[in-house]
């Protein structure tokens, strides 16, 4: 069965689908497990700085999240960048991310963008193995310092 990927959040912020907000919660948490409390209330924040969500659907249930956003920057200009990329760990294997990908790569180019672009954990290297199955590279290294 090919999922369906759905819109959970327009490019305003508006949110357009609180219930599939609600019922990717937990899909989110996968990746995310450090998530406010007020899930809805820390999403409403993200949409409201610019992010968007979908997910994917597999038999009428959350099998997949995507969060992105597109901005600019002196490096690339117009860039599409994915915050957050998770497959339901039951789900893993069978198109799920293979298909949030596809709609994500259509909707960069659809707004005037070369490509897509995700940062992924040292650690996930099964994600790794994906991202690479997809077409993605290693460009360059992203660099943090914490402070406070």
């Amino acid at each position: 069965m090919t999922p369906e990927v759905i819109r959970v959040s327009a490019a305003d912020g508006r949110l357009l689908e609180p219930a599939w907000l609600a019922a990717a919660e937990a899909v989110h948490r996968q990746l995310r497990p450090g998530l406010e409390s007020d899930y809805a209330g820390q999403m409403a924040g993200v949409f409201a700085d610019g992010g968007e969500m979908v997910v994917a659907l597999v038999a009428g249930q959350v099998a997949g999240v995507a969060v992105f956003r597109l901005f600019r920057n002196t490096h690339v200009g117009r860039r599409f960048y994915v915050d957050d990329l998770v497959t339901d760990d039951d789900q893993r294997s069978r198109g799920v991310g293979h298909a949030l990908i596809a709609w994500l790569e259509r909707e960069a180019a659809s707004r005037g963008c070369a490509g897509v672009e995700l940062e992924s954990g040292t650690q996930r290297t099964r994600a790794h193995r994906f991202y690479f199955r997809e077409g993605f590279a290693i460009p360059s290294f992203s660099f943090r310092k914490t402070i406070g």
